[in-house]
Parts: C-alpha cells; structure tokens; sequence
C-alpha cells in the first residue's frame, strides 16, 4: 500500500531578522577586509620597487676617480687633495652638489659637503679648465661618461686640519646622492721635497 504525503506549493523558507542582519554584517566585514588587503598589497608592491631602485642606484652609480693629485704647501706637506672624477659607466646622473666627501687618516675623520669656499666642513668643485669655484647655479652634475669635475679638499681648512706629511696615507670616500660609495687610498710619496704636485 503507497501513501504519499500531502505537499503545500505555499511552504516557503523564512529567514529571521536577526539572521538576515548576520549575514548583511558579514558581507560587509568582508568587503572592508578585501579592501585592506588590496590596499596593503599596492603598498607593498610600491615599497618593493621603491627599494629595488634605491638598491640598483646603489650599485650602478660609481664615482671614478681619474687621477688624483696633491698639491704641497710651504712645509712639502699635502695642503690640498685634487681629484679628477667623472660617472661610471652605467651610472644615472651624479649630482656632486648632494654629495658628501668622508675624509679618514691615522689623526682625522671628517664628513664634508660641498661649497664654493673650500672652507670648515667643505670641498668645491671646478672643471678641468679653470680653478674658478662653481656654484650651485653651475653645472655640477655628472651627465656624460666624458665629462669631468675636480673635487677638492683643503686639508689645512678648520674642519680637517690635517696636511699630510711624506709617506704618510688616509681615506676618502665619496658617497653621491643615492648613496653609492666609492672609496679611494691616498698614499704620499715618501720624497716630495720641492714639488708643487704630486700624484697620490
């Protein structure tokens, strides 16, 4: 014998206040969290390429050091330290106004800034031409491979006070604006008795 169950095409399912206000928060909490972690995620990809940048500025922009030369005072001591740079290959521009100049010896350490004076705390930049100070109006950034500045340390200036005597060495390191060191030895010869320049 089959008996079927009566059916009602009226029965539907209802949803009680309380549930509906559930559901409608939830969606809600999960909105605002997808919208977080795509916030988060566009900050960390823009911090992630900020610092691969820096990093690559780092590493490609180099100061070359040309040639560097010593010019003596009356004593036969290195008063000032002249060096000829130009940008490495593969390097951005090299803004030597915004680059510092860390000078170290056995007596001294000192950070300098550039000037047009050459005075406390200072060296100054000229072209291979002239021994006229530039300015910051001037041009003094390092665009081409071919273009070359002298940099120049004053070493009996009050910042450094420290003239390097025959056969004695120090440190300079030139740190440009993304923070790319170069780091060059200075080494005096150990006779430089009456010679206005010598190559250190």
């Amino acid at each position: 014998m089959i008996v079927e169950n009566p059916t009602n095409d009226d029965e539907r399912g209802q949803v009680g206040i309380g549930t509906l206000i559930i559901f409608i928060a939830m969606v809600l909490v999960a909105a605002v969290a997808a919208g977080v972690l795509i916030n988060t995620a566009g900050l960390l990809e823009a911090s992630a390429s900020d610092t691969a940048s820096d990093s690559q500025a780092q590493v490609s922009n180099q100061i070359t050091v040309v040639s560097a030369v010593g010019e003596t005072d009356s004593n036969d001591e290195i008063q000032y330290l002249n060096f000829t740079v130009m940008k490495s290959a593969g390097s951005g521009d090299i803004d030597l106004g915004n680059t510092s100049v860390q000078y170290q010896s056995d007596d001294k350490a000192e950070t300098l800034g550039f000037g047009t004076s050459g005075g406390a705390n200072t060296f100054i930049v000229t072209a291979t031409d002239s021994d006229t100070a530039l300015t910051a109006s001037d041009d003094i950034v390092l665009n081409d491979t071919d273009e070359r500045k002298v940099i120049t340390i004053n070493l009996a200036s009050g910042a450094v006070d420290d003239t390097l005597a025959e056969g004695e060495d120090a440190t300079v390191k030139f740190v440009d604006q993304s923070g790319a060191t170069t780091i060059y030895g200075v080494d005096v010869p150990n006779t430089v008795s009456g010679e206005t320049y010598v190559s250190v």
